[in-house]
């Protein structure tokens, strides 16, 4: 049996493994100080590594090179004690801790490194600035909660590779330095100095690849991958962002939804000890949008959005009925439980929902059986019962109505349904809804590009819709499906297309004639000659996945080494000037 490599020539046990059981043992713990502590001519000294923490003491009366040393301790050293595993005197015994119960009687204690204050403390909670923490990163990275962090993002990609290994799929990497192809955001170029005038880009994506690994015969691939773009960045969005990256030949879209399915109640087990229930739900896009107004809904809590336009058309009250003959909506919500609300509140709520674009925010309370507030004078007995009916309102609820175009009807209800919900507690923050959405367009407007693609260019159109193409290309629906849990979106897959005409149509509509799409990807079109199978996958946000289950709503904290929001390093000072020869190497000129 070979010996645990956690146990070293410089340790035999790691600072979060003794327990009573080795109480006598003659020890050697390595770590970082965490604290030193005088009591009376006893020194105490916490030693804190990767897996936890021990405390050391010292003795005068027995070890005094080791007390002498010890003095000398400053937090961070980083310190190597030896000495003997015994149990704490009654009454100094710490249950919140693993090694609680425990010290180790220190024989020698050796300095290993020495260390200046640090500019921050190693703390569990800590209220420095972002950008302090970003700087020293390697001290941040100390902290307990970086360190489950970065454990838990390690088990969740060890529990996904041997899932996928079980499943018969081959990891397979893809290049880092690729061709520059159209797939929805900037890419990172890179020059080539052995090519001059020429680039590779850095990935957006393996998709094209993959798919050629799909013609190629593997079947069944996956990667956890680096993948780049450059845009401008969010709380949840990174220069590079790590995926899961699947493709499966001779599939439909529920083969890829069950394998995925499959996948995430492996990790919850094995990460988190939940069991899933699953098939998830799924959720035709537009049925998500008209009950939920977004395609990332979240299902902890009811709160449903309801259309009222019908009505509103023939109201008295001006705000509605303009909406609609505008080509707009109204619709609304029943915030159950929150006819308790004071004007001043709604007015907030309304301030709120002025964030996403609309100019104001319509309400009843439903007291007594009947609806009251400032526009309830503007409709009949029989408009206001369809008003309660159409929400369920009973007495006690806030009835919530925005009016204008579609996209910020429901943009607005989206965010509201959300703050209310999680104002009033209206979930566990704690449960994972999971569910499909599914059937989105192949196709949307872009103000400056026109027609562009929803997802990317290679998603397959359903059949029933491919003679629409040329004639409505905004009518047709793709073979896509979106993975939500909590209103956040994991993942984004697609059964792709495998016949070249079919691709060049789809290529057409957006403005790709066969000329670009041979300059642009050839090299698929091409294999696509050589017999594509039916395939398909999806693409699966690691960072955001981990942030997820951690509970958290950055996903720099779960990234060793993230950018800002300006797309800085702080700890290495990237990006940053290079030597004017490389450039000379590589024919590049810049300009100021």
């Amino acid at each position: 049996m070979h010996k645990d490599p956690r146990n070293t020539s410089l340790r035999t046990n790691t600072c979060a493994e003794l327990r009573p059981e080795q109480i006598d043992n003659l020890v050697k713990l390595c770590g970082w100080v965490e604290s030193v502590r005088d009591h009376g001519g006893l020194l105490f000294f916490d030693l804190r590594d990767r897996w936890g923490l021990t405390q050391v003491v010292c003795d005068p009366s027995k070890a005094p090179d080791a007390h002498a040393a010890a003095a000398q301790l400053r937090p961070e050293y980083v310190v190597e004690a030896a000495g003997t595993v015994e149990p704490r005197p009654e009454g100094t015994v710490n249950p919140d801790l693993p090694t609680g119960t425990i010290e180790v009687a220190a024989a020698s204690i050796r300095v290993l490194a020495k260390a200046d204050t640090p500019p921050f403390e190693v703390l569990n909670e800590t209220n420095v600035s972002d950008e302090l923490r970003m700087k020293y990163r390697y001290i941040d990275l100390r902290r307990r909660p970086m360190i489950d962090n970065l454990t838990v993002r390690h088990k969740i990609a060890y529990a996904m590779r041997t899932y996928f290994n079980d499943c018969g799929f081959l990891e397979i990497e893809t290049p880092g330095l690729t061709k520059s192809t159209p797939e929805g955001a900037r890419d990172f170029i890179v020059p080539s100095r052995i090519n001059p005038g020429r680039f590779y880009a850095l990935p957006q994506s393996p998709q094209l690849l993959k798919q050629i690994l799909m013609v190629s015969g593997m079947d069944r691939y996956f990667q956890i991958v680096k993948c780049y773009r450059d845009e401008d960045l969010r709380a949840d969005r990174q220069l590079e962002h790590t995926q899961l990256d699947m493709e499966m030949s001779f599939v439909d879209e529920t083969d890829i939804q069950n394998t995925i399915e499959g996948m995430l109640a492996h990790v919850f087990e094995q990460v988190k000890g939940i069991t899933l229930e699953t098939p998830f739900p799924r959720l035709a896009f537009e049925e998500a949008m008209d009950r939920y107004g977004t395609d990332k809904p979240d299902r902890r809590f009811e709160l449903l959005l309801a259309d009222f336009s019908d009505l509103a058309a023939t109201s008295e009250f001006k705000v509605f009925r303009g909406a609609v003959e505008a080509g707009g909506r109204v619709k609304g919500i029943n915030a159950t439980g929150c006819a308790k609300y004071s004007r001043k509140q709604i007015d907030e709520l309304t301030a709120y929902v002025g964030d996403f674009g609309a100019k104001g925010l319509a309400w009843f309370k439903s007291d007594g059986g009947a609806l009251t507030g400032p526009i309830a004078k503007f409709f009949d007995a029989a408009q206001l019962a369809q008003f309660a009916e159409r929400l369920g309102a009973k007495d006690g609820d806030l009835l919530l109505f925005v009016a204008d175009n579609a996209k910020v009807v429901n943009m607005a209800l989206d965010r509201l349904r959300q703050r209310i919900a999680r104002t009033e507690e209206m979930y566990d923050p704690h449960t994972y809804r999971f569910c499909w959405i599914t059937g989105y367009p192949l196709f949307e407007e872009d103000d400056e590009k026109g027609i562009t693609p929803a997802h990317h260019a290679f998603c397959s159109p359903l059949p029933e819709d491919v003679d629409k193409l040329e004639t409505e290309p905004l009518a047709v629906r793709a073979r896509t499906f979106d993975l939500v849990v909590n209103g956040v979106e994991l993942g984004s897959g697609s059964i792709r297309i495998n016949d070249p005409e079919l691709q060049q149509r789809v290529l057409s509509v957006i403005g790709i004639d066969e000329e670009d799409a041979k300059a642009k990807f050839g090299f698929l079109m091409e294999a696509y000659r050589y017999g594509g199978p039916p395939h398909g996958g999806i693409g699966f946000g690691l960072d955001r996945f981990v942030a997820l289950l951690q509970g958290l709503d950055n996903i720099r904290e779960v990234i060793a080494f993230p950018k800002t929001t300006s797309g800085i390093c702080q700890l290495t000072d990237a990006p940053s000037a290079v030597d004017p020869a490389q450039l000379e190497e590589l024919k590049i000129q810049t300009k100021k």
